[in-house]
C-alpha cells in the first residue's frame, strides 16, 4: 500500500471511529400523551415561528452554516406550513415576530424543545437505549415546564407547536470521503443530516401531548416540493388532524 493510500484510509478509520459514536438511530418517532385526544375545533394553536437551520457537511463532517439556503428554506417551509394550516382541524394563530426581551424568551424555549426533542428519540424512541423510567408500555411523560406559558401572553391559545428542521447536505468533500471509506476499509459513511422535530404543548401545564421527531428525514427544504415533503412528515400523526396530502406549494401559485 503506497504511503498516500494508507493516509487515507488512515483518515477514513479516524473519522468512521468518530461518526461511531454518535447516537443510535431512532426505531420510533412519534408519540402521544397517554389519555390526551384533540377534538377538531376545540383549541387555538400557536404556531410559533419555526427554527430552520441549512448549511453544508465538510468533509470531517463539521457543520458550516450557509446563511442563503437557510433563507431559502424558512420561505418554503412558512408557505408549506401555511397551505397545510388547513388540515389541523383547530384554529391556528400565528405567533407575531417577536421584538426585545421577547425575542429570547421565545429563542429560549425553542432551544429547550429541540433539547428535550432529542432526548426523547435518545432515550425512549430508541428502545435499546430506553431509560428505566420509559420502558413502560404507553408512557410518554415529558415537559417544557409550566413557565413556558409566556411565550404565549395575550394570544388566548391552549397549546403551542414547535417546529424545528437541522439540515446539512454533504460537501463534494466529504461525499468524495464517503466512497474512499466504502472503498479503502469497507465502511459506510453517512453524508448528509437532516433531522427534523414538530410538537405540541399544551401551555397551561408545558407537558410535551405529541411529539414527531426523526433523525432521517426527507425533502430538499431549499426546494417548494421537498419543504411540502418535509412538513408533510414532520406533521404526520398530528392530533386530531385530517390527513390529507399538502398541496405542492407550485401547484397552488399556479391557481
Amino acid at each position: 500500500m503506497s504511503v498516500c493510500r494508507a493516509a487515507v484510509a488512515a483518515c477514513c478509520v479516524a473519522l468512521v471511529a468518530v461518526g461511531a459514536a454518535e447516537p443510535a438511530v431512532a426505531q420510533e418517532r412519534s408519540a402521544v400523551r397517554p389519555g390526551f385526544t384533540l377534538p377538531r375545533g376545540a383549541a387555538h394553536i400557536l404556531l410559533l415561528r419555526p427554527r430552520i437551520t441549512v448549511g453544508a457537511q465538510s468533509t470531517a463532517g463539521l457543520f458550516q452554516a450557509n446563511a442563503d439556503w437557510t433563507a431559502q428554506a424558512r420561505e418554503q417551509i412558512d408557505a408549506a406550513l401555511a397551505a397545510a394550516q388547513r388540515t389541523f382541524g383547530n384554529d391556528v394563530v400565528r405567533a407575531p415576530e417577536a421584538i426585545g426581551t421577547d425575542t429570547r424568551l421565545i429563542a429560549d424555549y425553542q432551544a429547550l424543545f429541540a433539547v428535550v426533542a432529542q432526548s426523547v428519540i435518545d432515550y425512549q424512541f430508541f428502545k435499546g437505549n430506553r431509560l428505566p423510567t420509559k420502558k413502560r408500555a404507553g408512557q410518554f411523560d415529558w415537559t417544557l415546564g409550566p413557565d413556558v406559558a409566556r411565550i404565549a401572553r395575550g394570544q388566548g391559545c391552549d397549546y403551542a407547536l414547535f417546529v424545528d428542521t437541522e439540515d446539512a447536505y454533504g460537501s463534494t468533500g466529504r461525499k468524495i470521503f464517503q466512497l474512499l471509506a466504502a472503498v479503502t476499509v469497507g465502511v459506510g459513511v453517512r453524508s448528509g443530516e437532516h433531522m427534523g422535530y414538530a410538537g405540541l404543548v399544551d401551555l397551561r401545564t408545558g407537558d410535551l401531548v405529541w411529539l414527531n421527531a426523526d433523525r432521517q428525514m426527507g425533502g430538499d427544504v431549499r426546494t417548494s416540493e421537498g419543504a411540502a415533503k418535509r412538513v408533510a412528515e414532520l406533521l404526520e400523526g398530528f392530533p386530531g388532524r385530517a390527513e390529507v396530502p399538502v398541496t405542492p406549494i407550485a401547484a397552488l401559485k399556479a391557481r
